[in-house]
C-alpha cells in the first residue's frame, strides 16, 4: 500500500509539473502573438453615427449611383463573404469582368494603400476612381448628375456644412471612406490577445504556433495580419504552377512596367480570411487549407501536409468577426 501511495504521489506531481509547463508555454505563445500582431477594436457609436459616415452608408448601398442603375459599391462586397466577393472576377456596371478579385472592405482602412496593386493611396481616392471604372460612368460630371437626381444635395450639405461646394466628387469619396472606416470586425483572436485564454481552442492555439513557426508572420504581421507590405508572389518558385492561374497576372508590372515589379502584389490582410474564398488576386484557389499550402510552398519553400495546413486554417478561423450591424442599407 505504501508503494502504491508513493506512485500516486509521483503521478500527481508529474501531472502538476506538466500542467504548469503547458500553462507557461501557452502564456509564452500569447506574449509572442501580442508582439507580432495586435488587436482590432469596434467602431464607436459616435463614429458610426457621424453625418459623413451615414451619408457614406447610403451611397455605398445605392444602386442608383451607377451607370446601369443596378450596381452599388456593395455589389462586389457582400456580407456573406465578409465584405469581399465570392466570385473570382466580379462583374462591373458595364457587364464586363473586373481584372482581379474584390478584397474585403472590412478593417481595410488601417492599410497604407489599397487594392491588389497598392495603386490607391486611400479609400476616398479609390471611391472617386471607381465611379468611372466599375460603376460605369463616363465622367465625374455624370456621377454628380446622378447624385443630384437621387436627391443627395441636401444630405451632402448637411454632412459637409462648412464646404462651399458640398456636392462634389471629393466629398463623395470622403463620405464613402468615413463609412468604411467604421467597418471593423473584432474577432475571437482579439479576445485572446486581451487575455481570454478560452477565446481560442487548443487546436487554434496549435495553429497559431505553427503559423508563427512556419514563417507566415513574416509578411502577415500587425493587427490586420498583413495588408501593409508589397511582396513578390512566388519568392521560392513561380506561383502559377501551384495555383493553376491562367492567364498569369504580372502584378504591379502592369502599371509600372518595371521588371522588379513583376508578380508583386500587396500582401492581403488575413482578417476574416476564412470567409473570403476563393483566394488570391484571381480567385484561383477554392479552399483555405489549399491556399495555406500554396503560400508555404511558393513563398517559404515549406511543404505542409494536409494536417498541418488544416491546423493553420483552424487558427485563421479565429480571425473571423461578426458582420457589423450597420453593414446594410439605411432604412
Amino acid at each position: 500500500m505504501k508503494k502504491k501511495h508513493q506512485w500516486r504521489t509521483v503521478a500527481i506531481a508529474l501531472a502538476l509539473t506538466l500542467t504548469a509547463g503547458t500553462a507557461a508555454a501557452d502564456e509564452a505563445l500569447r506574449r509572442s502573438a501580442q508582439q507580432l500582431f495586435g488587436r482590432v477594436e469596434a467602431a464607436r457609436p459616435a463614429e458610426r453615427d457621424a453625418p459623413a459616415a451615414q451619408l457614406g452608408r447610403a451611397l455605398f448601398w445605392d444602386t442608383r449611383i451607377s451607370a446601369d442603375g443596378r450596381t452599388a459599391c456593395a455589389s462586389c462586397h457582400t456580407a456573406e463573404a465578409a465584405g469581399a466577393d465570392p466570385r473570382p472576377t466580379p462583374i462591373d456596371a458595364r457587364g464586363k469582368p473586373m481584372p482581379r478579385q474584390s478584397l474585403t472592405v472590412f478593417n481595410s482602412l488601417a492599410q497604407p494603400t489599397l487594392r491588389w496593386l497598392a495603386d490607391r493611396p486611400d479609400a476616398a481616392k479609390m471611391a472617386e476612381g471607381l465611379t468611372t471604372g466599375p460603376m460605369g460612368f463616363a465622367t465625374h460630371g455624370d456621377v454628380l448628375a446622378a447624385l443630384g437626381r437621387a436627391g443627395y444635395g441636401e444630405r451632402f450639405s448637411a454632412a459637409f456644412a462648412d464646404d462651399a461646394e458640398p456636392l462634389s466628387m471629393r466629398n463623395y469619396g470622403l463620405a464613402i471612406a468615413a463609412y468604411q472606416a467604421t467597418l471593423a470586425t473584432p474577432a475571437p483572436f482579439d479576445r485572446y490577445l486581451a487575455g481570454d485564454e478560452r477565446a481560442l481552442t487548443a487546436r487554434q492555439q496549435a495553429g497559431l504556433r505553427r503559423f508563427i513557426d512556419t514563417g507566415c508572420a513574416g509578411c502577415h504581421g500587425g493587427p490586420l495580419l498583413g495588408g501593409k507590405l508589397l511582396q513578390r508572389f512566388g519568392i521560392v518558385r513561380e506561383y502559377a504552377s501551384a495555383t493553376g492561374s491562367n492567364p498569369v497576372d504580372p502584378g504591379r508590372y502592369a502599371i509600372t512596367k518595371r521588371e522588379e515589379d513583376r508578380n508583386v502584389f500587396r500582401v492581403p490582410m488575413l482578417r476574416n480570411v476564412a470567409k473570403t474564398a476563393p483566394y488570391f488576386h484571381d480567385g484561383s484557389v477554392a479552399t483555405l487549407p489549399a491556399a495555406v499550402r500554396v503560400m508555404a510552398d511558393v513563398q517559404l519553400g515549406r511543404a505542409l501536409d494536409d494536417a498541418q495546413a488544416a491546423e493553420i486554417a483552424a487558427f485563421l478561423e479565429s480571425l473571423s468577426g461578426e458582420v457589423p450591424e450597420h453593414y446594410a442599407p439605411l432604412r
